[in-house]
């Protein structure tokens, strides 16, 4: 059985070799020119951003390199923080016209800049991490990152969320704050369980009745980390509460999006982002 979806909608997604409309060829070269130059990037911007009670968190910046503003996202990582695949990924949405920041969700305990190992090693420490920080200290982060978005001269002040593992159950959170319009959160861990941060006791699905943005949940239905049972009591949650939502399941792993290991699906990665940028598409503008 393929991905099911409930609320989907999906954007025609450009081509190069799609005709010019009549506006396009009366502006010419010029168009031409400002949409080559919206797939060149700014990747190489760091922000150092304070947070109340938690030090300096460094966020890692990817934008457009055209003048202009443009809608927010803040992307939250996997537990391994700003590896290159994440940096791929946030590469991949700031491409298509939005800012993208990446904080580094461990910045109390890691040194800034610091990459955790996809072995076993860097898999304990980051899984280790996630329960030793407060669920409140999470919070903050989202808090000060979000204003720090807002604050960048290239955000237009529209604000979005994404985020993967245990960066979707924080892309959900973050999404708690009513500047938040949208949240895409892919195979996010641990929203089920409340077993989120330390003390595994977090109150993310009591608190699903504050939710206002929009919100896009993508599943892979091979992921041991998120059961078929903890699936349905997220969905059971979000059809009580009356949330406004997208709903996708694969037929995929934990992780599918990430470009580096045997669990990375390259079709659903294109699949799952013309899904995200449609979404944001018609949620942020």
């Amino acid at each position: 059985m393929g991905a099911s979806t409930i609320g989907l909608v999906v954007a025609k997604l450009g081509s190069p070799f799609d005709e010019p409309s009549r506006e396009q060829q009366q502006s010419g070269v010029a168009t031409n020119q400002h949409e080559t130059e919206r797939m060149i990037l700014r990747s190489d911007e760091i922000q150092d951003v304070d947070v109340p009670g938690g030090g300096t968190m460094r966020m890692h910046l990817f934008r457009p390199a055209i003048d202009g503003r443009f809608p927010g996202v803040l992307l939250f990582s996997e537990i391994y923080q700003v590896t290159a695949p994440i940096r791929r990924l946030a590469a991949m949405i700031a491409g298509n016209g939005y800012v993208v920041a990446v904080p580094e969700v461990y910045h109390e305990y890691e040194p800034a800049g610091t990459v955790l190992n996809y072995d076993p090693a860097g898999t304990d420490r980051g899984n280790a991490l996630k329960v030793t920080k407060p669920v409140v200290a999470y919070d903050a982060d989202a808090q000060a990152g979000l204003t720090a978005l807002l604050e960048h001269p290239a955000c237009s002040g529209r604000l979005g969320t994404f985020g993967v593992c245990l960066g979707g159950h924080l892309a959900y959170r973050a999404a708690l704050d009513p500047r938040v319009s949208a949240a895409a959160c892919f195979y996010p861990t641990d929203i089920h369980s409340g077993s989120l941060g330390q003390g595994r006791c977090d109150d993310s699905l009591a608190r699903m009745a504050e939710l206002q943005a929009e919100t896009l949940f993508v599943w892979g239905r091979q992921d041991p980390h998120v059961p078929y049972a903890g699936r349905e009591v997220i969905h059971a949650r979000l059809e009580e509460v009356g949330a406004s939502y997208e709903w996708h399941e694969m037929n995929a792993q934990h992780a599918f999006l990430r470009d580096e290991g045997p669990r990375y699906d390259p079709a659903l990665f294109l699949q799952a982002m013309a899904l995200t940028l449609a979404f944001y598409r018609r949620t942020l503008g």
